[in-house]
């Protein structure tokens, strides 16, 4: 019996041909079979570097029984290097079939890195990066869009150049002071990253959409400023029955779940005692 083969999942550029690495080619070239989504569009990486090898079709359409084939390959022998169009194998493009399957079966697995549109597009916005959501293509249907665009933390999302505009004019209706940055044609040669507010890019994609692939990276959702009102209005009134201020202020904090220092600090705002914004509550 032949030895079991493997799955290398190979990371392809996003647009700069440049940008494959070299354990990519090392593995192009090792593999007996590269599965490919589009087959004309890897030869055009291969042939690029002197690479041969046998490709088959991978997509969408046939992954399910092209991937039993492949692992038919793998178990006798065979090495697969299983690459995309562009970018990381998986991320918004077929592959996990397969990579369940060698699971199943007891095949290794080894992934490669590389290039990726939602990386490099998280790292040119220049927004926070600490805690992010890569959410694919942003779905169509208008209420799931806006679930979306109210997620809170940073999200990185494909979006067609045409539906652009549309999207931050709904983001700016929620938030129109949220950063954002609409990323063009990453690693190609018409670069552009566009950074503002929603309103402003909104703004500025409404009568002319940009052309290329486009990733769409939204800064943290604004955070809202707390209603004070009810709160404000029951310390006030505790502290005419006598109650001290401060006391009172952590009392109501403590019911309405607000901030004991804002309730105070809002308080004396009022009241226009003069005293500055850092008092606190002890």
């Amino acid at each position: 019996m032949s030895p079991a083969g493997r799955l290398i999942v190979c990371p392809t550029p996003i647009g700069n041909l440049e940008d494959v690495t070299l354990r990519v080619l090392a593995a192009l070239r090792e593999a007996d079979l590269v599965a490919c989504e589009d087959t004309r569009r890897t030869r055009v990486l291969l042939d690029r570097y002197g690479v041969g090898g046998k490709l088959v079709s991978y997509h969408e359409h046939n992954e399910r029984a092209r991937a039993d084939e492949l692992i038919a390959r793998m178990r006798q022998g065979a090495v697969v290097a299983l690459v995309s169009d562009a970018g990381m194998p998986l991320i918004s493009d077929p592959g996990l079939i397969l990579v369940r399957a060698c699971v199943a079966a007891g095949l290794g697995v080894e992934v490669l890195p590389g290039p990726s549109a939602a990386l490099s597009a998280l790292v040119a916005s220049a927004l926070p990066a600490e805690r992010w959501q890569f959410v694919g293509f942003l779905p169509r249907k208008r209420s799931e869009l806006a679930a979306v665009l109210q997620t809170p933390e940073t999200v990185v999302a494909f979006e067609s150049p045409r539906r652009v505009g549309a999207t931050l004019a709904l983001l700016a209706e929620s938030d129109s002071i949220r950063q954002v940055a609409v990323c063009r044609e990453l690693t190609k040669l018409h670069e552009e990253v566009v950074r503002g507010t929603a309103a402003e890019l909104a703004e500025r994609y409404a009568g002319e959409p940009p052309k290329g692939e486009i990733v769409l990276v939204l800064g943290p959702a604004t955070p809202s400023e707390p209603d004070l009102q009810g709160p404000l209005g029951a310390l006030t009134r505790l502290i005419e029955a006598g109650a001290k201020p401060r006391a009172a202020a952590t009392v109501v904090a403590e019911l309405t779940g607000t901030s004991a220092n804002g309730l105070y600090r809002a308080l004396t705002a009022q009241r226009g005692t003069g005293n500055g914004p850092g008092s606190g509550v002890g």
